[in-house]
Formats: structure tokens, C-alpha cells, sequence
């Protein structure tokens, strides 16, 4: 949900994690403090996956990572340093919350209310967050590029010419400076070159506005596409996801079924390749309600008698669905008392 206080998807969105240790690395080699000026969200949008940070299916493996983020926001990553306990506890608080009608049930459009009102939250807090690292003083209404590239980029000026496209395979700081400068313009509607709010919210989430779908689908051909013919084969398709040998007698089924998948819906023209156009299809699918989508599986995941409504107990059995668990030494340190 998205600014930069999470991973990219860890099995379609390999080279968003990439970008973001990148940068991590690049922090530590510049001594700029890692919770300081972070770098926007590159993260692709997948499907089912426009809001979360991580897949709901990885491997064919259902990943409750996604339901807990889905869940929760920001605070799934609060909850997993809790005792199961403490954990069932703070559950409960949160399920009178989603309750809004007070008849002891949550039901599908309180369950996808509260999901969107989590995604609205995380996209609040993330542009308020960079709004005051790039505006301390909050003296201005908007951000000039020049001031973002310093904050974000500014030890570029210092280093040797021939370091700046190092990095991994995929990218170099020239690339990420690239990228964020072609992205500022599209989010930046006036052209003057400074970003008031909304623009920068854009620039930060372009995957939550309609005006930023092109550079979306633009990034996302870029990341996949290795031999730069501007479209998508269905070796690149299969290669941002998965990493093993070509050999097919040796690949996971569902690595199998991804290429048919490929060959029966993405390819809507059966050329072979993925154009601009089914690559949005593909991200960016028309009528999908992924609040609404997720407000379903929970309920079907977790309403034991089948009535579509959920008890409080019903989801404090299956807290491990909705907030899981990951106990640590420290876990105390970290909770949000004032929320819970």
C-alpha cells in the first residue's frame, strides 16, 4: 500500500526488491541513515496484487503474508512481533472497529470497507511521511525536482563518472535517477516541474491513479523486457518469476501453467509476445475489485458455518489468516499501544 515501507513481491516483483536493496546499499555506502529519504515505490502491479507488497499465491503456495497486509496496512508489520495472544487480543479490538453496524457480525462490505479504508491509511501516512523529508518546514505547497534529486540522489554528484551505472544486472543509479525524473514529469500536470500533493502522491503511487497507468505499464515492460524490443515473450514473462533451468520437463507445475496462461489469456493476438496493451490488460485488469476480492477469500476462508458473515470468533480462530504471528524478544517494544 504502498511508498517504500515495504518489499516488492518476492516471486513476480523480483527486480522491485532488487531496486529497493539497491538503494539500501547505496545509503550504507553514503552514510545517509537508512529511515531517512526513502525511495519511491517501484512496485509492479499484478492482478490481484494492486494493493499488497507481496503475492497471494507464490508457487501455487497460498501466502497469508498478503492477507495479513491486506488486513492490516501499515500494522501487519506491528502484529508480527506479537504473541499469539496478544495478537488474538488486538484482533478483537479491530473486529469491533470493522463491526460498524454493531450486529455483532462483519459482513462482505464492512470487511471490504475496512480494506480500503487500510490502503487509504498506508498511502496517508507513506506521502506524509516523504512530504516532511522533502519539505521539512512544510514553508512550501509543493516539491521542486532539484530538491528531491538532492535529497535522493545528490551523492551521485560527488561520485566517479564511470560508478554510476553500477549495481546489478538490471539497474544503476543513472537508471533509478532516470526513472524517478521521467516519472516526476508525467506527476507533474503544470509543468513546473514541482510536485504540489497530489501530484506527489501520484509521482509516489502511480499505481492508484488512472492518469499514471501508462508509466505503470511503461516500467513494467521495462523491468521484464531484457532485449529491449519493447514487448514481452513468454521467456520474459516466465523469467520474471521464475529462475530456474528452461528445460520444461524440469520446471513446477505451476511454472507450466503460467505458460499456458501466457499462450491462452495474455497473448490475446497469439503473436507470441505481450504488446503495451495486453500488458496492461494483464496489471491492470478492467472491473477488478481488489477490496472486494479479498473481503471475499477471508470470509470464505474463515466463515465456518457458511452463513457469508463472519462472528468475532469465527476470525479470532483463524487469526493466524488475518494477523499471524512471529514472536520475538522484542516484540513489546514495538506495538502501538495507543491504537490497540
Amino acid at each position: 500500500m504502498f511508498g517504500i515501507a515495504q518489499l516488492g513481491a518476492l516471486c513476480g516483483q523480483t527486480n522491485t526488491l532488487k531496486m529497493l536493496l539497491l538503494l539500501v546499499m547505496v545509503c550504507l555506502l553514503f552514510n545517509c541513515a537508512v529511515s531517512g529519504i526513502p525511495k519511491p515505490e517501484e512496485k509492479r502491479v499484478l492482478d490481484h496484487e494492486v494493493i499488497n507488497h507481496v503475492p497471494h499465491f507464490q508457487n501455487e503456495e497460498h501466502n497469508k503474508q498478503y492477507d495479513h497486509e491486506a488486513f492490516l496496512g501499515e500494522d501487519a508489520k506491528t502484529f508480527d512481533q506479537l504473541e499469539p495472544e496478544e495478537s488474538r487480543r488486538r484482533l478483537g479490538l479491530i473486529v469491533e472497529k470493522i463491526d460498524t453496524d454493531k450486529d455483532s457480525f462483519v459482513n462482505l462490505s464492512e470487511l471490504k470497507a475496512w480494506i480500503q479504508y487500510t490502503q487509504r491509511r498506508y498511502i496517508e501516512d507513506d506521502v506524509s511521511r516523504q512530504w516532511k523529508q522533502h519539505n521539512p518546514n512544510n514553508d512550501t505547497d509543493t516539491i521542486h525536482w532539484d530538491t528531491y534529486r538532492k535529497n535522493v540522489y545528490g551523492f551521485m554528484d560527488e561520485m566517479d563518472p564511470k560508478d554510476l551505472d553500477q549495481g546489478d544486472e538490471n539497474y544503476s543509479y543513472k537508471a533509478m535517477l532516470s526513472r524517478d525524473r521521467r516519472r516526476w514529469s508525467v506527476a507533474d500536470r503544470d509543468g513546473d516541474d514541482r510536485l504540489a500533493r497530489a501530484e506527489f502522491t501520484e509521482f509516489l503511487h502511480p499505481e492508484e491513479s488512472p492518469y499514471m497507468r501508462d508509466i505503470v505499464v511503461q516500467e513494467t515492460i521495462e523491468d521484464i523486457d531484457k532485449d529491449n524490443d519493447g514487448k514481452v515473450s513468454v521467456q520474459e514473462y516466465i523469467g520474471d518469476m521464475y529462475r530456474g533451468r528452461e528445460d520444461s520437463d524440469d520446471e513446477p507445475e505451476w511454472v507450466k501453467h503460467e505458460r499456458e496462461t501466457f499462450s491462452n489469456f495474455r497473448d490475446k493476438n497469439k503473436d507470441g509476445f505481450m504488446d503495451s496493451q495486453e500488458v496492461r490488460d494483464w496489471i491492470i485488469p478492467a472491473d477488478f475489485d481488489h477490496a472486494e476480492a479479498e473481503a471475499r477469500h477471508l470470509i470464505y476462508e474463515a466463515d465456518s458455518d457458511a452463513d457469508e458473515k463472519l462472528t468475532k470468533e469465527e476470525i479470532i480462530e483463524k487469526y493466524d489468516l488475518f494477523v499471524g504471528s512471529q514472536a520475538t524478544d522484542f516484540g513489546e517494544a514495538l506495538t502501538r499501544h495507543d491504537e490497540f
